[in-house]
């Protein structure tokens, strides 16, 4: 390991990485939220900032020799350790579902370019617009490797005798895709977060709660996120309140326009009701996702 000018270790991309297995034949590729550890540099950047502070996880389902990737992570070499991985279990069919268009969900597509790789119709035009910014991004995605399996709303599909539900929700962005897994459990992608959402579309959040809804009316009994703590994920993963919780988080930005006052408070204070319920727990780099929130919302005006 070597030191950078922020005082922060830089380590080996992938070289953190850890697999929990929340339930039978379901995987999670997770890495981060290590203090003080830097993958890609000391400047701000998307794959640091926005994904290695806060925790992410790719997932993977496989039966017998079929296996289903839920994001292909944050850099190729975590992409191809999740690849290598499913191969050394007995994945001979292996095909990817993107949950949306986000540098940190679409970074190792290119390994898995000879794939299937599914998305729904949204996720697909919002790379192709957002192409050019994704490759000269910091890190550069290039090539992004487009999907080459759309759907429209929902999907079915078998990974071995295993029935998947991939279903099409506006929440965090408009393109989101989930995937119900039998015995009520649902990948979730960025929908969802441990301890809050991610306001990516601040004009939409209208929007993003009738997604909620529809995401309640999925009947999901355990719900894995791909930003969330690691020991809830490896424990079977968090239980529908998080879904409530993300709705009250939600409601409370929308009376910033009314309620102005609110955007002074620190995230503890201004989701007291959601923490109060168990569903979520505090964890302080989250509290620069929920003051660029409130920045996202107050300034629509």
């Amino acid at each position: 390991m070597s030191g950078d000018a922020s005082g922060a270790e830089a380590i080996a991309p992938g070289s953190t990485l850890r697999v929990l297995e929340p339930a039978p034949g379901v995987l999670a590729f997770y890495d981060g939220r290590i203090p003080g550890v830097r993958l890609h540099g000391p400047q701000e950047n998307w794959l640091d900032d926005g994904a290695f502070a806060l925790g992410i996880a790719s997932y993977a389902v496989i039966d017998g020799d079929d296996a289903l990737v839920y994001d292909t992570h944050i850099t190729l070499a975590h992409a191809r350790y999740i690849r290598r991985t499913l191969e050394e279990r007995g994945a001979r069919r292996i095909r990817v579902v993107l949950s949306h268009w986000h540098d940190d969900h679409v970074a190792g597509n290119e390994a898995f370019a000879d794939c299937e790789i599914i998305a729904n119709r949204e996720t697909d035009a919002l790379l192709r617009a957002n192409r050019t910014r994704l490759e000269a991004a910091d890190p550069p995605i290039n090539p992004l490797v487009l999907p080459n399996l759309l759907f429209d709303d929902r999907l079915s599909l078998m990974v071995g005798t295993l029935a998947v539900e991939l279903v099409h929700v506006d929440i965090h962005s408009r393109d989101g895709t989930v995937a119900l897994l039998p015995g009520g459990i649902l990948l979730a992608g960025d929908t969802l977060e441990d301890p809050i959402t991610y306001v990516d579309e601040p004009d939409r959040l209208a929007a993003h709660l009738v997604g909620l809804e529809r995401l309640a009316a999925l009947g999901a009994t355990r719900i894995l996120p791909c930003h969330g703590a690691p020991d809830v994920i490896a424990a079977d993963g968090y239980g529908p309140a998080l879904i409530d919780v993300t709705r009250l988080y939600v409601e409370k930005l929308l009376r910033l326009k009314d309620e102005p006052a609110l955007a002074g408070l620190d995230l503890r204070a201004f989701a007291a009701e959601a923490f109060a319920t168990g569903a979520i727990s505090y964890f302080e780099p989250y509290e620069a996702v929920h003051r660029r929130n409130v920045e996202a919302v107050a300034t629509l005006g």
